[in-house]
Parts: C-alpha cells; structure tokens; sequence
C-alpha cells in the first residue's frame, strides 16, 4: 500500500483536514509532518512565521504543535518535526519513509503561492502523486469573481457572491490514522526550536487566557455559541463584554476551520424555537468570517497588499518619524485611557478586542500621523492571530489606503470611542488599574476631572499615568489637512 505524507502548515487539525483526509483515503501508512521553515530560506513573505523573533503567534504554535502530537499520540501515532528548507526535507522524508503520496493544503501569501508551486512541480517529476486542497477558507479567492470575471474591490458584492460559492461541508475526523512504523526515530524536538519566549518570559501570561489546540477551539467555539452569540450583533463592539468569539487565533492556526464555524454556527441559530434576533446575530458574526476571505482575496489578488497602499495616492502621504510618539502608543502610554487600556491588553494576553483595535489603529495613524505599516509589523510581533492578510486588509482599511476603506477623514475620536463603548469604564479600570477609582464621567478623559477627583482617586497627571501626548482635535486638524495636501496633488 502506498505510503502518505501529510505536511501540517497552517492547518494543526484532525477534523475537516482535506490533506489529511486524502491521505487516510490512499490506504496505506501516514507520516504527518510539520516543517519549521528557516528563517533564511527564501522570502519572508511565503512563511507562515519567522523563528526565533519571539513573536506571539510563536509562542501559539510551540503550544498548538504540542497539543497535535497529543492528538496524535492518541491514535498511537508521532508527529514529525523537521526544520528547514521544506522542499528538501519532504524529499528526505520520502527516502525514509518511502512514501509515494504528499499531501498539503493550500496557502494564500504570494511567496507561498508560488513556493508551493515549485515544490509540486519537482516533486511530481521524481514521480510522486502531490496534492493540495482549500483547508482554510470559505471560498479559494479565484473561486469568486464579478459578474466581468475579476476581482473583488468592495466588500459587500464580496460577501453576496461568497454566500453563492462556499465550499464543501465539514468532514469528522478519520476514525483510525494508519500509522508509519518508522516515524518515532527520526523527529527533532520541538523544545529546541525554541519558540516560547525565555529572560524575559512576556507570555507568562497567555496560558491563563488561551488554550491552543483543535480541543482548546473546538471547546471555545461551544462557550461562544452557548453562551455570547445570543447577544453578539448588539455586543460586539462593548470591550468590556465578553461577548465574541475569540475564535481568530484558532482560525490562525487552523486549530478549526471556518466550515466548522459556519455549519455550527447555522446549527446553533436554526434550532426549533430561537428567534429571529439569533439568527441576525448569528448573520452578523458569520459576515466576520466573510471579511477574512474578503482580505484574502485582496491579498491574492493584490500581492503587494502587506507592503504598499493600495490607494496609490496614499504614497504621497507625510508619514511621521516619531519613534518617541511610537513607543509611547506601543507601550500603552498615551495618556488616552481607551488606547492605552488596548494596547496593554495586547501586551498581557496577545490579543485585543476589535473595535479597539480600529480605536487604536486609527489613534497612531491619524493623530499620530505614524505610517500604518509600522503598526501593522507591531500587531504582527504581539498579536497570537496576527494573519499577513487580516492584519494588512484591515491597518489599509483605518488608513483610507485599501480597498473599501474607511474614508481618511473618519478619524476616531477615543474619549467619544471610549464613552460609547466602555461606558462605565469596566474595560479601562482592567487595563489602565491607576484610573481604576476614576469616577466614570472622568474616566475616558482625566485630564478634564477636577483636581479634587483626580487626589480621591489617586490619579497624579504626569507621574502615574501621562498626559496626553497629543491633543486629539489639533491633532485631527493635523491629519485632515495632510490628507488634503495629497488629495490636491491629484490630476484634475
């Protein structure tokens, strides 16, 4: 019977694993595979990750990689782990193992693409059968197209087009993996790749928010439709709430897949009895996923998308070279009690809730006038589901530079952001603790409170918690006006 290899990319999962289902079907013994790719081979772009930078998405994979040789283990088998150049690794595992069969899903990044093109290519010339399949999105981004056979520019005809042309229905996980018998003798140790952080341990506190894993998702996405998405389209913007999913990590890492998601999610709503308010909740979060393949749709599409304004006009913009103003948002010290609380939270947990990251996004772009790019390599290093195609559509989407953008001159105000959203101020009190005895009316914009309030609380404007590095209504003039200067360079 012939022999399979299945190589793990980003796809960490025994159920609804196309690859890994098409290697079970060949008959014969499977040898799952994960390869870490070198950090000096090739683009930067067709990684799925950069060893040794300490990012958090690093430390996400050294715990998801455990949890699937767990799973693994179960059914008497090993995962291999290999690290290097994956063309020449797969062709040595071949010679180990003798394997006639490789087996992947697809990837979407432009240097991926066209890595994983060759890789096939020679692969199939020494006679092997190589084989890859959609294991992460809804829909392959070819696979939609504009009634004149093109790209998606726009969201929503994105997102209609999308419901038509989704893909094929979840599958369980095989029952019984066959095993290899000489996988066990020639694995590294996945403990020398050195991906959790170490002097000083930043993550110490992940483990405590997160559980990495196909169980950890799987179990994540059972809490989230039990017990938040009755309220999700009305509460998904209150960062003082927990009421989304946190599913994006898991997606990252295809722990899940948004088939899964999608059929549960449909499932959850449908039941006899539920109302037409869960059913338009459950609509709402399921266009989030819609918005994932939106932007990988523009990153394939638009390869430069990670790099460069999709809105050329956009290279004219005067950026700012303010490391000082960059280290201060970074470090949540911006004496705006909503962008600090949010970029704190990403330091502790890796993540950060979304209609804070629009706040704080739209703060160091447009009142900072920091170019989006240094933002978005920031969130790529201290976000666990930091993903090149959510990341880049979404910093171009704050920007005005991408494709169905926020107009530029949206600029969020964060004291406004702030009472809106976190109106009692539950979500600064966790994150910023020194305005935690803050009176609410007072706690999206201290530097207003009076004096005798700020002494209550214990609040000392320039000691234990700054003031604001800019004023956000100068500061917005600033940016409307810099916006109109390339907007004027424009040919009439």
């Amino acid at each position: 019977m012939v022999t399979s290899i299945i190589w793990f990319r980003r796809d960490l999962r025994l159920s609804d694993n196309p690859a890994l289902t098409a290697a079970v079907a060949a008959g014969g013994p499977v040898v799952p595979l994960f390869i870490l790719e070198d950090a000096t081979k090739g683009d930067n772009t067709c990684r799925d990750y950069d060893s040794g930078t300490g990012t958090a998405c690093d430390w996400w994979l050294h715990h998801s990689l455990n949890a699937l040789e767990g799973a693994l283990s179960a059914q008497g088998m090993s995962l291999v782990l290999r690290r290097g150049d994956p063309e020449q690794i797969l062709r040595q595992v071949v010679e180990e193992t003798q394997a006639a069969a490789i087996f992947w899903n697809r990837r979407y990044e432009p240097g991926g693409i066209e890595h994983d093109r060759k890789i096939k290519q020679d692969l199939r010339l020494q006679g092997l059968t190589v084989e890859s399949f959609n294991g992460s999105l809804l829909a392959e981004p070819w696979s939609v197209k504009t009634k004149a056979d093109g790209p998606f520019k726009v969201f929503t005809p994105f997102w209609n087009a999308l419901q038509r042309n989704r893909g094929q229905v979840p599958v369980q996980a095989a029952p019984r993996i066959p095993q290899h018998p000489a996988v066990r003798c020639f694995s590294e140790r996945l403990d020398d790749w050195r991906l959790l952080p170490r002097n000083p341990d930043w993550a110490n506190g992940f483990s405590d928010v997160w559980q990495p894993g196909e169980a950890g998702a799987l179990d994540q996405l059972v809490t989230f439709l039990e017990k938040s998405l009755c309220h999700y389209k009305e509460g998904r913007d209150r960062p003082d709430r927990e009421q989304v999913s946190r599913l994006s990590p898991h997606l990252r890492w295809g722990e899940i897949s948004p088939n899964q998601i999608w059929q549960a999610t449909l499932m959850a709503s449908e039941k006899t009895g539920k109302s037409d308010g869960l059913r338009a909740a459950a609509w709402a979060f399921l266009r989030e996923l819609g918005w994932r393949d939106f932007s990988y749709h523009l990153l394939y599409h638009w390869p430069s998308l990670p790099a460069r304004n999709w809105r050329p006009e956009f290279d004219k913009f005067s950026w700012n070279q303010d490391s000082r103003a960059f280290q201060a948002w970074s470090k949540g010290n911006t004496g705006y009690p909503i962008v600090d609380a949010g970029m704190r939270q990403l330091w502790v947990s890796g993540w950060m809730h979304n209609r804070v990251r629009m706040i704080t996004a739209s703060f160091l772009i447009k009142d900072l006038l920091i170019d989006w790019r240094q933002g978005a390599a920031w969130f790529a290093q201290t976000l666990v589901d930091a993903d090149i195609a959510n990341n880049s559509a979404s910093w171009q989407w704050v920007a005005g530079s991408g494709a169905d953008a926020s107009p530029f001159f949206r600029v969020f105000n964060p004291i406004t952001q702030g009472a809106k959203f976190d109106p009692d101020g539950s979500y600064v009190r966790t994150w910023v603790p020194e305005l935690s005895a803050l009176p609410k009316q007072w706690i999206h914009k201290p530097w207003e409170a009076p004096a005798a309030a700020l002494e209550e609380a214990n609040v000392q404007l320039g000691k234990n918690y700054p003031h604001p590095i800019v004023d956000h209504a100068t500061a917005r003039q600033r940016a409307l006006a810099t916006f109109e200067a390339i907007r004027g360079d424009q040919p009439g």
